[in-house]
């Protein structure tokens, strides 16, 4: 029996603009999902995804002999039919040397709330399969692959694409002295990123100045001292977002009389964002109707 466990994230800076090489700070959390993988004596993988209550949301049975998605009926189906298959790209010989696998994934979080479920499972099966999660995530889900180096790491990192295809991943000290101000809300909806993406990838125009400003933000956010500079930050990277994806700030939108700031945190409009208050504040989004509400410590590793 093999057992594999990946990280979840969070991308606190450079959403969007991190797919044309501005520097992000990405933030891995305390959830994740597990992977366990057990050899049969059958050429085939029974595969089981449980939920974070235990409970079964998706089950198959993949004949090794028969790859193809067009026949299976279920979208998730479907796209693990197509992870396969990029395994096969990857490490043609796999399959070939095995018989076949009982395998479980766990979530230790909610599905919808896009803490990772997609980039878990890549590097969990990459590790199991020995090929590299980041060409594994790019045969199949996309993306920048931020959510591959949370995945694989344990503590806050900056995370930058490069002209070469490659990545500069660095590991950095973000433990703000103001941390217990800091607090995720969960939006109620599941964003889904290839959607924002697509949205992100249409607009044409010169993004240069704006990269080397975030950029500047995410190297002051690391380094910042107190709650009101990082506040200030924060609120110029949503405009500075704001104007090229062509969608109001979250604040704007939903929290407008909110005493604080608030960050949209990867695709706009879903999932978390997080949200700055000298007090609590789970009483004013409670009372808005968002229920979720997780202080720093316990979403950060």
């Amino acid at each position: 029996m093999q057992t594999f466990f990946s990280n979840g994230k969070l991308l606190l800076t450079a959403e969007y603009v991190v797919l044309d090489g501005a520097l992000s700070l990405a933030i891995p959390t305390e959830f994740g999902q597990s992977m366990v993988v057990e050899p049969i004596n059958e050429p085939k993988i029974i595969w089981k995804s449980f939920d974070e209550t235990g409970a079964i949301w998706f089950e198959e049975v993949v004949l090794l002999n028969n790859l193809s998605s067009s026949d299976y009926d279920n979208p998730f189906s479907k796209r693990l039919i197509e992870i396969f298959n990029a395994v096969k790209q990857l490490n043609p010989n796999f399959f070939e040397n095995s018989n076949g696998f009982e395998i479980a994934t766990l979530l230790d979080f909610p599905r919808h709330w896009g803490l990772g479920t997609s980039s878990t499972l890549i590097n969990n099966i990459a590790n199991w399969v020995n090929v590299d999660a980041y060409k594994l995530l790019a045969l199949t889900f996309g993306g920048s692959g931020y959510d591959i180096a949370c995945a694989q790491h344990s503590s806050p990192l900056t995370y930058q694409l490069q002209p070469n295809n490659s990545r500069t991943i660095n590991t950095v000290e973000f433990n703000p002295s103001f941390k217990e101000q800091l607090y995720f809300v969960y939006l109620n909806k599941k964003q889904n990123s290839r959607d924002g993406i697509a949205q992100y990838k249409s607009n044409s125009t010169d993004i240069s100045a704006s990269i080397s400003e975030i950029n500047a933000i995410t190297l002051a956010c690391i380094s910042c001292k107190t709650l009101t500079e990082f506040n200030k930050l924060i609120t110029t990277h949503e405009s500075i977002i704001s104007k090229l994806i062509k969608q109001e700030p979250v604040k704007h939108t939903l929290f407008n009389d909110f005493n604080g700031s608030v960050k949209s945190l990867g695709a706009w409009g879903g999932d978390f964002v997080l949200a700055t208050s000298e007090t609590n504040p789970s009483s004013y989004f409670k009372d808005k109707g968002f229920d979720v509400i997780l202080p720093y410590s316990e979403m950060v590793i």
